[in-house]
C-alpha cells in the first residue's frame, strides 16, 4: 500500500499531509489560504494521488511559512509512500497548455534532490497569494522528497494560467513517474540497484 501520513509541528506551522498514491484523485485541503489549496487539490486531481491536507499556520505574518513547510512535508510523504521505489516508472514529463501558458515538467524520483527553476510570473501576487512562493513550494517538494525537477515556462500572459499550467505539468509528470513499470513489476529502476 502505497500511503503515507505526515504531521510536521514547529513554532510557525501545524501540518497534517496524507496521501495515496494509488487513489482516484480525491482532495481535502485547507491551508487557510485559498489559492494554494486550489493548487494543491489540482496537484492531487491531475496526480491521481488522494491528498488530505490541514495546515495551522502564522498566516498573520504571512503565506510563506504555510507554504513552503507544507511542500516540506508533501515531500516527505512521498518519501515515505514510495519507499524503496520497487516497480514504478521512475521518470515523468509533460508539456501542460493552459489557455496562454505553456509549461514543461520533467522530473526523476531519483533519491537526488534538485530544482532547475526557468518560470517567470508577469504579476507579483494573484488575490494576494506572492507568486515567489510558487518557487519555494517546488523546492521544498523537491529537496524533501528526492526528486530532481525541471520546470521551464515556455510561454505566458496571466499568472494564473502560468502557476496552474506548472502545478498541473508537475502533477502529471509525477503521475507518469509513480506508475507501476508492467515489464518490471518488482525491481528497482536503477542499475545501482537502490534509489
Amino acid at each position: 500500500m502505497r500511503k503515507a501520513t505526515i504531521t510536521r509541528k514547529t513554532a510557525e506551522t501545524d501540518i497534517r499531509v496524507e496521501i495515496d498514491l494509488d487513489g482516484s484523485g480525491t482532495y481535502d485541503n485547507q491551508t487557510g489560504v485559498g489559492f494554494f489549496d486550489h493548487m494543491l487539490d489540482q496537484l492531487a486531481r491531475h496526480a491521481l494521488i488522494d491528498m488530505t491536507v490541514r495546515c495551522d499556520g502564522d498566516l498573520h505574518i504571512d503565506d510563506h511559512h504555510t507554504v513552503e513547510d507544507v511542500g516540506i512535508a508533501l515531500g516527505q510523504a512521498l518519501t515515505q509512500a514510495m519507499d524503496d521505489k520497487r516497480g514504478i516508472v521512475r521518470y515523468g514529463t509533460c508539456h501542460l497548455a493552459m489557455d496562454d501558458a505553456l509549461v514543461r515538467a520533467a522530473l526523476d524520483l531519483s533519491g537526488r534532490p534538485y530544482l532547475a527553476w526557468d518560470v517567470s510570473m508577469t504579476a507579483p501576487q494573484i488575490k494576494g497569494f506572492d507568486t515567489e512562493l510558487v518557487r519555494e513550494f517546488f523546492q521544498a517538494v523537491s529537496t524533501h522528497g528526492g526528486i530532481t525537477l525541471h520546470m521551464d515556462g515556455l510561454r505566458g500572459v496571466n499568472s494564473h494560467h502560468i502557476v496552474e499550467a506548472a502545478f498541473k505539468a508537475f502533477a502529471r509528470a509525477l503521475r507518469d513517474a509513480l506508475e507501476t513499470d508492467p515489464r518490471k513489476a518488482d525491481a528497482i529502476p536503477s542499475t545501482k540497484g537502490i534509489l
